[in-house]
């Protein structure tokens, strides 16, 4: 009896021990994770505040201040009337509903061809095809900007859009979701007749659609951030994207010494993608997560 009581006592203090350092461990983790989300946001709430500054406040601050005692919305008006931001964010809105709208309908034919078709040299055709993630991107742009200066399709939507439309790696991970499908389902549709397209359509889609959202969203975020491409492509002022649009606000709009006007136009630009990934992040993790495991 008294054995058993020593043991119990033992296990408990084993158990009490356990438990202070699995809460010692776990606010070890939260403290370091709380820093780094403060370093991580730092630099969004110092463009925000900078942004609600007036121009003689900001200027007149020989040692930054983390606060402002007088927010002012001047510098969005500013944003608004010293330069085309507008039309900046309509084109891109346009390019990136374009690109992101005829990308999602190429990698879903593309993946469901990979994944349920059969024809001679499929395997081999894939694995050509993943390799041309090795090549590097620099080349792709050389080879795309001679393509479309040949077609005279500068300065136009078609032009911005066509490079864009496929993507090796949004094709590889849609497949791989499309892969887990079981073949049964597929077989049971042909049995009853179903077309291709009616049981991508009806079947697939609807199964692998957190997926279809991530790539979605990560196409939009990829587009409203490119700036590469679209540098390239337009030197005239009423096709520019915001990306590129920037560039031209801080060369020949307010300015370079007009922070707080440029922190304006910044924030303008950067929160729809910040809204739009608040909204679908669960989502973004979900189809993620789907599209490496098996079964």
């Amino acid at each position: 009896m008294e054995e058993n009581k020593k043991k119990n006592a033992d296990y408990a203090q084993i158990e009490a021990r356990a438990a202070r350092r699995k809460r010692v461990t776990h606010g070890i983790i939260y403290v370091l994770l709380t820093l780094w989300a403060l370093i991580v946001l730092f630099p969004f709430y110092w463009m925000v505040l900078t942004s609600v500054k007036s121009y003689s406040a900001y200027n007149s601050e020989y040692i930054p201040k983390f606060y402002t005692t007088s927010p002012t919305l001047e510098n969005y008006i500013e944003a608004f009337e010293s330069v085309p931001l507008g039309q900046y964010l309509l084109n891109t809105l346009i390019f990136t509903v374009l690109t992101t709208a005829i990308m999602m309908v190429v990698i879903t034919l593309a993946a469901f061809a990979f994944a349920r078709l059969q024809f001679r040299g499929k395997n081999l055709v894939f694995t050509l095809f993943l390799s041309l993630m090795m090549i590097p991107n620099e080349l792709v742009v050389i080879t795309n900007f001679t393509t479309i200066t040949n077609l005279d399709l500068r300065n136009t939507f078609p032009g911005l859009i066509l490079p864009s439309v496929v993507s090796v790696f949004y094709i590889y991970l849609l497949r791989e979701n499309f892969a887990q499908v079981p073949d049964s389902l597929y077989y049971a549709a042909k049995v009853d007749g179903t077309s291709d397209l009616k049981y991508l359509w009806k079947v697939m889609i609807p199964i692998c659609r957190p997926t279809l959202i991530t790539i979605g969203i990560l196409k939009v975020i990829e587009c409203w951030n490119s700036y590469v491409w679209p540098r390239l492509i337009t030197d005239e002022q009423a096709m520019y994207l915001v990306s590129n649009g920037i560039q031209e606000i801080r060369e020949n709009g307010f300015g370079r010494e007009n922070i707080p006007a440029m922190m304006a136009a910044v924030v303008v630009i950067s929160v729809p993608l910040i809204v739009l990934f608040l909204i679908f992040r669960d989502k973004i993790m979900e189809g993620v997560s789907r599209g490496g495991t098996k079964g």
